[in-house]
C-alpha cells in the first residue's frame, strides 16, 4: 500500500497529460502512466503537495469514507459543533 500525507480533507479532480513520465500511487503503490487517465489528488487544496492516483485507487477510497471532500468536512464540522457565523449566533439567542 502506498502512502500519504495526513490531511483533514482533499480536493480531488481528473488528470491527465502528454507527458511521458511515471508517477507512483499513494493509495496502492502501483506505477501510473501520467499518458493515462487518472486523478489529482491535494491535500486540502494545497497544490505543493499534489499526488496523482488511480481513477479506481480514488474511487474505492472515497466509498470507504476515506478521502473526504472539503463539502463532506464542513459538513461533518457543523454538525458536531452546531451552526456557526450569525446562525450559531442567533441560535444561542433563541437558546437553542
Amino acid at each position: 500500500m502506498g502512502q500519504l500525507e495526513p490531511a483533514v480533507w482533499w480536493q480531488i479532480r481528473r488528470a491527465g497529460n502528454l507527458k511521458p513520465a511515471t508517477y507512483r500511487c499513494p493509495l496502492c503503490g502501483g506505477q501510473l502512466p501520467a499518458l493515462s487517465e487518472h486523478m489529482l489528488m491535494l491535500p486540502e487544496g494545497r497544490p505543493q503537495g499534489r499526488r496523482h492516483a488511480h481513477t479506481e485507487c480514488v474511487l474505492a477510497a472515497r466509498r470507504q469514507g476515506k478521502l473526504p471532500t472539503r463539502g463532506e468536512w464542513l459538513a461533518a464540522q457543523r454538525a458536531a459543533h452546531g451552526p456557526t457565523g450569525w446562525r450559531g449566533w442567533l441560535a444561542k439567542l433563541r437558546g437553542r
